[in-house]
């Protein structure tokens, strides 16, 4: 009895799909689409196809005339995507597909000259790495506005004193500005690794075809210029195959989201009875559907939660690389969907703190009597000692002693006489009785320290390297647009 025949399918109508008799089937259509996560790149994928186009054209590899069309109808969907009104095709695959296709829709038979001299692999990584130098862009320029947030919010709050602590335990007074500060320290640091993935990112792969570079007599150099790029690729399998760029921008916004994690957690404490230090605004704090007196820090739990998401991301890049074999192999098509969530995690954590900031209050007095309480000048009184001629760690077991008695007791150090603290040393005289938060401040006065003085000296630094650079990137924005 003869086998039923199974229905053909229609015949491919892909762009490779000429050695092939069956079309796709449906579940592994819709398993290897791209387009959702890759339309994306619209932007680069347009600016490349032109730059590629005319240096055909100039290289008569192509008919001039042929580029000045390709160029004009690429013009046209430029500007049909900028407005919305570009009309997306979900089974021709990929961002790149739908412009040939739309391009063959407006100018005919010489659409199929623009694939000329590249493959797919150079394309895609063409685009990758120029939307890779705009996200980095990007990510400076939203660091750079909550640098500035938190540097307004050091200057209102100068003065304000605080526990500084290790452990998570009152260890010693320092200035809120100068804690406040140190997030600026980090965060320039993220600022310096964008920088560095957006200079490894900025070589130009157009030209190396598939993996073996192309048989024409292409000018890369006036490609890599036309585009912004500093230099071309050395290697062609390297090239349509390297995705360090993205590893390295992914791995500069998990550190990112790290720091401010950390802010995040500290938002989260100061803002609780325990501590108290702090208000949240209610714009950034939501309530209880239960307990009408809660105002929950929701936006900085989310922050910390997100972190998460962008350490997902890099691990997920990475183990997508570390076992593929040279050249391109159809896995890094999901280096693009890591890329962009964690770009737009970060970019939107990023936001929302810097306009969460300058909305944040201080309670003052509480802050301060905490700056004191649990003996958090032990150690400035150890360094009295010390200044008197006694060797440190002697110092610190007569304070320690001190400490002990104090606690026995239920005093304070302020509540100590002076005959009291002479049980324990006898360098100990009447000016140890006025020893305070402010005094103990002041002295920490060495570079980098928490006295006013240097704190003051470190916002001014910090208010000049910020205009500077808002200065620069100004500049940039004139040039850009002039």
């Amino acid at each position: 009895m003869p086998r039923p025949s199974t229905p053909r399918r229609q015949r491919p109508t892909k762009t490779w799909g000429s050695r092939f008799r069956q079309a796709t089937h449906p579940l592994a259509e819709a398993y290897t689409l791209s387009l959702p996560i890759d339309r994306r790149l619209w932007r680069e994928e347009i600016a490349a196809s032109i730059a590629h186009a005319r240096m055909l054209g100039r290289q008569r590899i192509i008919p001039r005339a042929d580029a000045s069309a390709i160029v004009r109808g690429l013009r046209e969907i430029q500007r049909e995507m900028t407005d919305g009104r570009f009309p997306w095709r979900e089974e021709l695959e990929d961002v790149h597909t739908n412009v040939e296709a739309r391009l063959r829709e407006k100018i005919g038979a010489a659409a199929g000259r623009l694939h000329t001299a590249r493959s797919r692999n150079d394309q895609v990584a063409t685009d990758l790495r120029l939307y890779a130098k705009g996200a980095c862009d990007r990510a400076v320029a939203a660091v750079r506005a909550l640098q500035r947030a938190l540097l307004a919010l050091a200057e209102a709050n100068r003065q304000l004193a605080m526990p500084g602590y290790t452990h998570l335990q009152r260890a010693q007074p320092v200035l809120l500005a100068h804690h406040l500060l140190a997030y600026l320290e980090m965060l320039e640091r993220d600022i310096d690794r964008f920088a560095n993935a957006r200079r490894r990112a900025d070589v130009l792969p157009l030209g190396s075809g598939a993996l073996a570079g192309v048989p024409y007599p292409i000018d890369r150099e006036a490609v890599a210029h036309e585009l912004g790029f500093s230099r071309i690729s050395d290697n062609s399998i390297d090239a349509v195959s390297d995705r360090d760029f993205a590893v390295d921008f992914i791995a500069a916004a998990a550190l990112c989201m790290t720091h401010l994690s950390r802010l995040a957690e500290e938002m989260v404490l100061w803002s609780s009875a325990e501590f108290g230090f702090l208000r949240l605004p209610e714009a950034f704090a939501t309530g209880s559907s239960i307990m009408p007196q809660k105002r929950n820090p929701d936006v900085a739990e989310l922050a910390r939660a997100r972190t998460g998401r962008v350490y997902g991301q890099l691990l997920s890049i990475l183990t997508t690389l570390k076992a593929l074999p040279l050249a391109y192999n159809r896995d890094l098509q999901e280096d693009k969907r890591a890329f962009f969530e964690a770009e737009d995690t970060l970019l939107e954590t990023l936001a929302v703190f810097a306009a969460m900031v300058p909305e944040l209050r201080f309670d003052v007095e509480r802050a301060r009597r905490a700056a004191t309480a649990d003996y958090a000048l032990a150690t400035d009184l150890a360094d009295y000692l010390v200044r008197r001629g006694l060797p440190f760690r002697r110092a610190h077991e007569v304070v320690g002693r001190l400490v002990q008695y104090a606690e026995e007791r239920g005093k304070s150090f302020s509540q100590l006489t002076l005959a009291e603290y002479r049980r324990f040393s006898p360098l100990f005289s009447e000016e140890v009785t006025k020893l305070d938060l402010t005094s103990a401040l002041r002295a920490r006065d060495a570079p980098g320290g928490t006295a006013p003085r240097q704190v003051a000296a470190a916002l001014l630094r910090w208010r000049r390297r910020l205009a500077l650079t808002e200065g620069r990137a100004s500049a940039r924005r004139s040039r850009a647009t002039g």
